[in-house]
């Protein structure tokens, strides 16, 4: 499995990429803050849910510490989607957060 780190997430997004971040946390992980522009949709949630996600896009999925999202990498890699982990998760990011309602 792919990974990268928070801090070269943090730079790719610095330089204007257009990054399909998704956050696999849960509602009340998510309301403390999210990566700028991550797409939330609950790990329990991609089975149902994989008409959301571009095959054709590299997709960044982030949690709390690497491991759900390391585990929904796996699922949608084995499913023919491009994914990379986002090593140490939310734990390591220290850059902004967006807040959500």
């Amino acid at each position: 499995m792919k990974e990268i780190s928070t801090s070269e997430l943090a730079e790719r997004l610095k330089t204007g990429a257009n990054l399909s971040i998704i956050d696999v946390r849960e509602d009340d992980e998510v309301a403390q803050g999210k990566v700028p522009g991550a797409y939330h949709i609950r790990l329990s949630e991609i089975p149902e849910r994989l008409d959301e996600i571009d095959k054709q896009t590299v997709h960044y999925l982030v949690c709390r510490s690497g491991g759900r999202s390391g585990r929904a990498c796996e699922f949608l890699q084995a499913n023919g989607y491009q994914v990379i982990n986002v090593k140490g998760g939310m734990l390591a990011w220290d850059e902004a957060v967006e807040k959500t309602d």
